[in-house]
């Protein structure tokens, strides 16, 4: 329960996704007279909702609606296209306001740290789920569209959302929100079969049971599973006696395993218990080397995989790796490269020299806790961090002109075009007339430039 708070108080939120969003709700909801600049390197809010989610789950990205009202609140400012580090650093913020809430996520992927990794055609599924989904920083990708064989490393909601969309027809796609720039490439896909490769078991899949069932529900792939690949040792025996939902996933992937399947222009391979070795090739990724895993468990309980020595070889052009998401070094932030996190005590931000708090600067969201749980996760961490930041007593700002204008006229005054939420929601009615014409929830502006003289900040 959090007490609600009166005193002025003047607050940065860096970074509108999620975690931003729902750190600032729990702000205006306990504090009266609280002030907010959501501030957001990008000309567009929402973060992974509007780049990470695939394109043709649209019912999750309803959740927009929600962060709209707070947005729209008159005690919060959108300000897009302002980078923290470049355009406004840590001094900046301490000048302007009594604390700053840090809720940029884990940018960066995991690397396999194998051979061959570097290769052209080996890419981070999260670079590829970027391109898709039009963000600015990745239309040029140019993923191979002309592989006939795609390896995805992991077994994640993101493993199975890449998998999807390259099981797809493209007349599935038209549907969606995906970028032009992608329908087109992926209107050309020579892929014929889609590897999803995990080191462990079925049962310790990442996916969720819904992310799973429309993987056998494909028009235009076969799934197809080594049912012999679904037995089970004695410790996997009892995780799914004692967990429901590795239970109902197993369950599902039996069903899928036993079903007799139609011919199907695609095909999408689960393959179990496998970790890569090496990526294969000499300038382009030709194949990966994979070896057989058995699994172990350890004293803790914990399945791990082993591996047995014996390896094989998959013919792919393309490797989309999607092991997981790390935090990247804040300027002017501690920093913990181990966890990659910024070092907090409950969204407190922890100064690693000295182990004390560092007055008026917290976190929120996985560059908090790390790269866990799915959008309403952060909601609860959001909580926890607001209360925090409520119980402390607070630093003034350095500058004792802490009016709203101080910070735009500052932004000016360094040449940066901020985009105001009226300024996006120019872009946002652009975009979704777009999509209407065609019978889509939006068509998609990619280009920052373009993004901003639509917006009519430029």
């Amino acid at each position: 329960m959090i007490a609600k708070r009166t005193s002025s108080l003047r607050v940065a939120v860096i970074g509108a996704g999620p975690s931003g969003f729902y750190a600032t709700e729990s702000l205006l909801r306990h504090h009266e007279s609280v002030e907010i600049d959501l501030i957001e390197r990008l000309p567009t809010p929402y973060g992974l909702v509007r780049y990470g989610v695939a394109p043709d789950h649209q019912k999750i990205k309803s959740v927009t609606k929600l962060y709209d009202r707070t947005a729209n609140n008159p005690r919060v400012r959108f300000l897009g296209n302002v980078e923290y580090g470049k355009d406004l650093d840590h001094i900046d913020l301490e000048r302007y306001y009594h604390a700053t809430v840090f809720a940029v996520g884990s940018p960066a992927d995991r690397r396999l740290g194998i051979d061959g990794e570097d290769l052209q055609g080996s890419l981070s599924a999260t670079e590829f789920v970027a391109w898709y989904n039009g963000h600015p920083d990745y239309i040029d990708l140019q993923p191979n569209m002309n592989a006939s064989s795609v390896a995805i490393i992991g077994m994640g909601n993101v493993a199975v959302d890449v998998a999807r969309i390259l099981a797809k027809s493209v007349d599935e796609l038209r549907e969606t929100d995906m970028a032009n720039h992608a329908l087109e490439a992926l209107a050309e896909s020579k892929i014929k079969r889609i590897y999803m490769i995990g080191r462990r078991g079925p049962v310790q899949g990442k996916f969720t049971s819904q992310e799973l069932r429309e993987l056998g529900n494909l028009k235009n792939a076969n799934l197809i599973l080594d049912p012999k690949q679904l037995e089970l040792d004695l410790a996997t025996t009892q995780t799914v006696e004692t967990s429901p939902l590795a239970k109902r996933n197993l369950a599902i992937l039996n069903e899928l395993s036993a079903s007799s399947q139609e011919t199907k222009a695609r095909e999408l391979h689960l393959t179990f218990l496998a970790s890569p070795q090496k990526i294969v090739g000499i300038n382009n990724v030709e194949a990966i080397n994979l070896e057989i895993n058995r699994r172990e468990t350890g004293s803790e309980g914990y399945i791990r995989a082993i591996g047995t020595g014996k390896t094989f070889q998959l013919q792919a052009q393309m490797i989309l790796k999607s092991v997981g998401y790390k935090g990247t070094p804040l300027k002017g932030l501690p920093f913990d490269f181990e966890r990659n996190i910024i070092p907090n005590a409950k969204g407190r931000i922890i100064d690693s020299a000295c182990g004390k708090p560092l007055r008026g600067k917290y976190v929120t969201g996985w560059i908090k806790r790390g790269p866990t749980g799915v959008i309403g996760t952060n909601k609860a961490d959001a909580v926890e961090t607001v209360k925090e930041l409520l119980d402390d007593e607070l630093p003034s700002p350095n500058n004792i002109d802490t009016k709203p204008q101080a910070i735009t006229d500052l932004l000016k005054a360094r040449g940066v075009l901020y985009v105001e939420f009226s300024d996006w929601q120019k872009l946002d009615t652009f975009e979704t007339e777009l999509g209407s014409a065609e019978n889509r929830p939006r068509v998609k502006v990619t280009n920052t430039a373009q993004m901003l003289r639509i917006s009519g900040v430029k």
